[in-house]
């Protein structure tokens, strides 16, 4: 089985490969790496993609990552679809494909694109929310929509309140007007980004348009 580790990381020259080599000894071989993030701090985000060898643990893998100055994991988790570095250009052209249902088909992509567990759209309009369409395992909304709306820019919202979740984190992003959300959710993290915010924003965009214009 696959795992995902996401690991914050001097962005310096080397530094990648001091870590690789670090899980390599630690009896993980890697399949790939994405960079998610380089932030003002001169650190780096990369999600690493790996496989254990019979008998290694996760956290025999983490601690030899954490013997390293200036590197932390901030996550690791089983993930079974490892290695797809063109997650969000699929996204695009399966949503291109299907304009007539391009908002669902991005639903159902968000939890592998995003790597989270669910994801959904809802749209509220006069204090009533409408759950539009959802991926297996995503929520019940709250009646009065947990303050989502109206939403006119990408957000991480408060789940406080959401019995069973109050461990997830949700990022969201309007989906052609302030009144209609794309949202997607991890249980237990890891934090969403600045970087998914602004893809998820860009793939609602996009998604928002093809509706409107289809081919």
């Amino acid at each position: 089985m696959s795992h995902l580790l996401r690991i914050a990381l001097p962005d310096v020259p080397g530094s990648l490969g001091t870590v690789a080599s670090a899980i390599g000894m630690a009896g993980a071989n890697i399949t790939a790496i994405e960079i998610v993030e380089q932030r003002p701090d001169g650190t780096a985000v990369d999600d690493v993609f790996v496989e254990f060898e019979p008998g290694v643990m996760p956290d025999m893998v983490v601690s030899a990552v954490h013997r390293l100055d200036g590197v932390r994991v901030l996550w690791v988790s089983r993930y079974a679809a490892a290695g797809n570095l063109h997650l969000d250009l699929e996204a695009v052209e399966v949503i291109t494909q299907h304009p007539a249902r391009a908002a669902e088909r991005l639903v159902d992509l968000a939890p592998r694109t995003f790597r989270s567990d669910w994801a959904l759209v809802a749209a509220g309009y006069d204090g009533e929310v409408q759950l539009v369409h959802a991926s297996p395992g995503a929520p019940q909304l709250p009646a009065e929509g947990a303050g989502w709306f109206p939403a006119d820019k990408p957000q991480r919202p408060d789940v406080d309140g959401w019995d069973g979740f109050s461990d997830t984190v949700i990022g969201l992003a309007p989906l052609g007007s302030p009144d209609r959300i794309i949202a997607f959710g991890r249980h237990g993290g890891p934090e969403i980004l600045d970087s998914e915010l602004a893809r998820l924003a860009h793939l609602a965009a996009l998604t928002a348009s093809i509706e409107a214009n289809p081919a």
